[in-house]
């Protein structure tokens, strides 16, 4: 299968030749559909808080941050393009038009790209987009520049939004200067993420093609942060790793190869950062991606719940812990102590015990109970689902006959099943990408976070290259399939704390103007 240049091209990658057979095999035979049992609600798999709970959680991890390392971890490395999709197609399809280029969008029904030109000053790039356009003799607003307009919003030579990625566009507008949404990231963890000594520490995941202009844009506004919030700020980077890419096949499941032979590879999905975040072990560490930021006046409530979340999460640590060095310096567990674990894991951490574990004896009881314990941990934010894609909350089978707590993506379900398609579609809630996270043991140590991966999860897709079609494999998801071995708890959050940017439409929204 493997030619001697194909081996010395994957230990260049760091991908071992078993790795890459495995792939191969996956493009063969698929992946297992996810056994899930129900979706998780509220009430059944989903924490809801009072107004009181937020706010006692929320203490509780005030008081607990002293000595603590705590951190923000922001996926930022996906391009914008997405963003300006429709105005791409538009500036596309123009170029085959006779008419003048408003009169073509309308004619289109492109509505949502006229109402990004002609709400323009809403944008907070608006001001550099109007000087930008002036050196080319256009006036910003006027119909008759509305190409011009568009041309310089995606352009090299304009702000070149086309090509940057989110973390690097201008979202929000304030008095003393617009905001990246990478900039809001920083304002957010001096609100909810800096330590007991205010230290904030962030770390990106971006792009190499990027990290320069994460570096420059850090360089230039920390000090500004810093002194506005009376923090200091450690921020750092780093890029999906070669050892993550994975092979692309052609349509007989061989690897698909380049015109001069060599294999191609492609990045295996968000998947892959999870090398990235097992580089970074920390007692908290909050996730939430790059896109999901509002303006000051609506922080609030995402500080208040942030905080309630970490709260929760390290209280349940708090007591993983002292289970797990009581049976370390006991040796042993008898059948209260065994009781009483067994009950913090359904009633905490949501754990349902297999069929055969009443026949279990002590000692196998025991070491079944503490490897339930002995994993990371995460307590997930979930929103009400308002028709958004993706996955979500649902209860399913573990391979050691338990029932857990899980995030499913819709790829992950065989739809065909009625009774499976039934479950997704009784599912209340959307994963917003809110999480918070703990990846060290009981003794202070870090775990290795690969061995809690499912492997058994992932996802191929039909792209092509240069004309010919090829099969690509993306790797467990992040926060589903990456994440399935740890201790997962729920906890609905507000919709008010989930206003990603898809489009750039969504900045027009009321919950991105700035007051």
């Amino acid at each position: 299968m493997f030619e001697t240049k194909d081996i010395e091209l994957l230990q260049q990658r760091g991908i071992s030749e078993q790795e890459a057979m495995e792939q191969l095999r996956r493009f063969e035979e698929g992946f297992p559909w996810i056994p899930a049992v129900k979706p998780a609600v509220a009430g059944d798999g989903i924490i809801c808080l009072s107004s009181r709970q937020v706010e006692d959680y929320g203490k509780k991890y005030e008081e607990s941050k002293t000595g603590r390392k705590i951190l923000k971890f922001v996926p930022a490395s996906g391009a914008a393009t997405r963003m300006f999709k429709s105005i791409f197609e538009s500036m596309q399809d123009f170029n085959r038009s006779d008419e003048a280029f408003p009169e073509y969008l309308e004619a289109s029904g492109k509505n949502d790209v006229a109402e990004v030109l002609s709400d323009y000053r809403s944008f907070a790039f608006a001001p550099e987009l109007e000087r930008l356009l002036s050196l080319t003799g256009h006036t910003a607003g006027s119909p008759a520049s509305w190409l011009a307009m568009l041309k310089c919003l995606l352009d090299e030579n304009g702000l070149n939004y086309g090509s940057l990625p989110k973390g690097l566009l201008l979202f929000h507008s304030y008095q003393d200067g617009p905001r990246t949404a990478a900039e809001e990231h920083m304002v957010e963890a001096a609100l909810y993420a800096a330590t007991g000594n205010n230290q904030a520490f962030i770390h990106f995941t971006v792009s190499p093609e990027h990290e320069a202009f994460f570096s420059k844009l850090v360089s230039e506004k920390k000090a500004f942060y810093e002194k506005k919030f009376g923090v200091d700020f450690e921020i750092s980077f780093s890029c999906q790793k070669p050892s993550t890419d994975t092979l692309a096949a052609d349509m007989e499941n061989r690897p698909f190869r380049e015109p001069d032979g060599s294999m191609l590879f492609r990045p295996g999905g968000h998947g892959a950062l999870l090398a990235n975040l097992n580089e970074l072990p920390a007692d908290v560490i909050f996730i939430k991606n790059i896109d999901n930021v509002v303006p000051d006046h609506l922080k609030k409530t995402t500080v208040e719940y942030k905080k309630a979340l970490a709260g929760l999460m390290l209280g349940l640590q708090k007591r993983i812990f002292e289970y797990l060095s009581d049976m370390e310096m006991s040796g042993h567990c008898n059948g209260l102590c065994l009781e009483e674990i067994r009950k913090f894991l359904e009633q905490e951490l949501y754990v349902v015990m297999p069929d055969r574990y009443d026949q279990m004896g002590n000692e196998e009881k025991r070491e079944f109970l503490r490897n339930k314990l002995h994993r990371p941990l995460r307590v997930c934010g979930m929103v009400r689902n308002e028709g958004e894609p993706g996955g979500g909350p649902f209860w399913v089978w573990s391979n050691d006959g338990s029932m857990q707590l899980q995030i499913v993506e819709s790829s992950q379900f065989n739809l065909k099943e009625p009774e499976q398609k039934k479950i997704f579609e009784n599912a209340t809630h959307f994963n917003p990408v809110d999480l918070v996270c703990s990846t060290i043991n009981y003794r202070g140590e870090p775990f290795d976070l690969k061995g809690f991966i499912d492997r058994g999860t992932g996802f191929i897709s039909r792209k092509s290259k240069d004309g010919r079609d090829l099969k690509a494999l993306e790797l467990p998801g992040l926060w589903n399939g990456s994440m399935a071995g740890w201790n997962t708890v729920f906890v609905e959050v507000p919709i008010d704390t989930f206003r990603p940017v898809k489009t750039i439409n969504d900045l027009l929204r009321k919950e991105h103007i700035a007051v």
